[in-house]
């Protein structure tokens, strides 16, 4: 299941879905948080962390979200001891919602609140929006 039937289903904007997307670097893993409405641009975020990145597999993303459902990757990096970089189209929303882990269940957040618990994330502009 994708995060934006997730969205579709909880009948959310999908611009305000934060997901996580597993991302492999030179020195191991980076998680990047972006709205379901777009997609990871690896040469924006490659140019911000200047260095090449590309998709994490599927077995890396199973294996370092082992108590995920594959594809809901909660927008949490600290839990699993990474580092993150958030998309900037996540400020301003009243809520953010986000998949706990599993495809059934959301989280709803006051953008407040996101943004409290994202505040030591660094942000930048890492997003395309999806076509």
């Amino acid at each position: 299941m994708r995060s934006s039937a997730t969205a579709e289903a909880g009948g959310i904007a999908e611009d305000n879905l934060a997901k996580g997307v597993l991302i492999r670097r030179k020195d191991g893993y980076v998680l990047a948080i972006i709205p379901t409405s777009c997609h990871v641009s690896l040469d924006a975020l490659g140019m911000w962390l200047q260095q090449p990145v590309g998709l994490a597999s599927e077995d890396e993303v199973a294996t370092v979200f082992a108590d995920c459902a594959l594809g809901a990757i909660p927008p949490v990096a600290g839990a699993y001891g990474l580092q993150a970089v958030m998309d900037d189209s996540l400020e301003g929303f009243d809520d953010i919602y986000f998949e706990s882990g599993d495809h059934r269940t959301l989280v709803r957040l006051k953008g407040r609140e996101f943004h409290r618990l994202m505040a030591d994330v660094p942000h930048a502009h890492i997003g395309a929006r999806n076509h």
